[in-house]
């Protein structure tokens, strides 16, 4: 089975690598023409309500309550019950979602000066125009997103890899060409148009598979009624994360002009090895675990975990110390040029610095969380993200303070409070997981560790010692002689992880 899981991980990851790309393209082309100005703060904050709106009430249904249950009626061959259900979770999201940005739009001119009092009135202003425009891309995402479970149900992954291929395009095409006579209007235009052809890539998926699509709500339906009884405490848990943006971004404008752009570029590219190494992991393992834990398997179930944790460590260590010691060359190949300027980048390294002590710890929340739901525990990641939230907004506070107290860059002290925050919870996680799976890693772990950690040690010294300069020469070449030094130190270590992957890549 672990063959097979990193077959598929291979695959979805692939996928995930050019969407990352595109998605890094995208912010190279808004960095060259908003910088970290002003408006750019703007479009940010205009950016979080709507988003949180469609995670909260769309993203928490398909992770973890329609999908299962739309399965359901699959494997029972009932199409057309699986079709009524398919129908009114969308007219349901549609209606909700319509609900709630309409009152949104409504109540923005007293919600945006409640949330961002620190913002000039000249921001206010443009938040509370750009972000109406974006809550009608919350709608269409919302759809999207349950067709995208419907095609992940019936083993499709092709187009719903495609789909944020085609948003990153749409946002890239707003900025390059509408940004320069519309500003951060024409950006706002480019994610419409990107929500747009998010879900239009989707619908061959599913003409092909012959939906019927009804206009029914059906709430007496028995697979609605579970959608919704599964739904609840997933509900809490994202909702948890969005609050977490949402104070972050509170704080973030209250500081001096450009510190939530630059916390914003830290944590995407931060989230760039999380999304390829992490991510694409879990959507894998979620439905292997699955598998096993409906078998009663839990040993065998464990035994996969505890692989997967240590192929997870061995890419993520080297992983954080690189964007640690790395961070100004990436972030200058990537960004610095046009509105992004050197001091954007010193900006944006120190948020980068924080936010990747935490990159392991990211990395391991997402496929501790899905075992957890495998064993259909949903209530305890729940409460570990209550705790962890509250942990966050509180050392967000004390850290912003003490930073600027001492001198330097207070956004650093918000990236740092998320990388603690998120730490705790997955320390909590795996000592709750234990007892459920009854060990998660075999003998020789710590050893492992130990291997990863001298491997990774020979790649540090490796990059600083190279120039920092920033060019493209000497940025690729870091990485790639950094990559290099790390895998040939683990091959002579004998860490088992590089014979996994030659094994895999020579299978493929």
């Amino acid at each position: 089975m672990t063959t097979k899981l990193m077959r598929a991980t291979s695959l979805v990851m692939g996928l995930f690598v050019i969407s990352r790309a595109l998605g890094l393209a995208r912010e190279a082309v808004i960095a060259h023409q908003f910088g970290t100005s002003a408006e750019m703060d703007a479009y940010l904050a205009a950016f979080r309500l709507p988003d949180f709106l469609f995670y909260v009430v769309s993203g928490g249904a398909l992770g973890s309550a329609f999908m299962p249950t739309f399965s359901g009626y699959l494997a029972r061959q009932d199409s057309a019950g699986a079709w009524r259900l398919a129908s009114a979770v969308i007219n349901w999201v549609i209606l909700i979602l319509s609900l709630l940005g309409g009152l949104t739009a409504i109540g923005a001119p007293w919600l945006i000066p409640l949330l961002y009092p620190d913002l000039s009135l000249a921001q206010q202003l443009l938040t509370i125009e750009l972000m109406r425009w974006m809550l009608i891309s919350t709608v269409i995402f919302g759809v999207s997103g349950v067709v995208m479970g419907i095609l992940n149900a019936h083993q499709h992954f092709l187009l719903p890899a495609l789909a944020p291929v085609i948003y990153n395009l749409g946002i890239i095409l707003g900025a390059w060409l509408l940004g320069t006579t519309w500003g951060v209007r024409g950006l706002t235009a480019g994610a419409i148009l990107g929500a747009v052809g998010h879900l239009a890539i989707q619908l061959p998926g599913l003409v092909k598979r012959k939906m019927r699509y009804q206009l029914v709500f059906d709430w007496q339906n028995e697979g609605l009624q579970e959608v919704i009884r599964l739904l609840g405490p997933r509900m809490v848990g994202i909702a948890v994360v969005q609050l977490n943006f949402v104070v972050n971004t509170i704080l973030a404008v209250s500081l001096p002009t450009g510190s939530l752009t630059a916390l914003n570029y830290g944590w995407i590219i931060m989230l760039l090895p999380q999304g390829i190494i992490a991510q694409s992991t879990a959507t894998t393992l979620f439905p292997m675990l699955s598998a096993l834990a409906a078998q009663g398997k839990r040993a065998e179930m464990a035994q996969l975990f505890g692989k997967i944790l240590r192929s997870l460590l061995f890419l993520t260590i080297p992983a954080t110390v690189g964007l640690i010691v790395w961070g100004k060359p990436i972030i200058s190949l990537l960004l610095q040029r046009g509105e992004f300027t050197a001091d954007s980048t010193r900006l944006t390294v120190w948020a980068l610095s924080f936010f990747a002590l935490g990159l392991v710890s990211h990395s391991i929340v997402e496929i501790a969380t899905r075992a957890f739901f495998a064993l259909k525990n949903t209530k305890t990641p729940v409460a570990i993200s209550l705790v962890a939230m509250t942990l966050n907004a509180t050392l967000s506070l004390v850290l912003m303070r003490l930073f600027a107290y001492l001198g330097y860059p207070p956004h650093g002290g918000l990236a740092l409070a998320n990388s603690i925050a998120v730490t705790v919870e997955m320390v909590i996680l795996l000592i709750l997981l234990r007892p459920e799976l009854g060990y998660i890693v075999k003998p020789g772990f710590g050893q492992a560790i130990g291997k990863m950690g001298v491997a990774t040690m020979g790649m540090a010294v490796l990059l600083l010692w190279l120039p920092p300069n920033g060019t493209w020469f000497v940025s690729l070449g870091g990485i790639g002689l950094g990559g290099a030094v790390y895998f040939g130190l683990a091959y002579l270590l004998g860490l088992e992880e590089v014979r996994l992957l030659r094994v895999n890549h020579a299978k493929n």
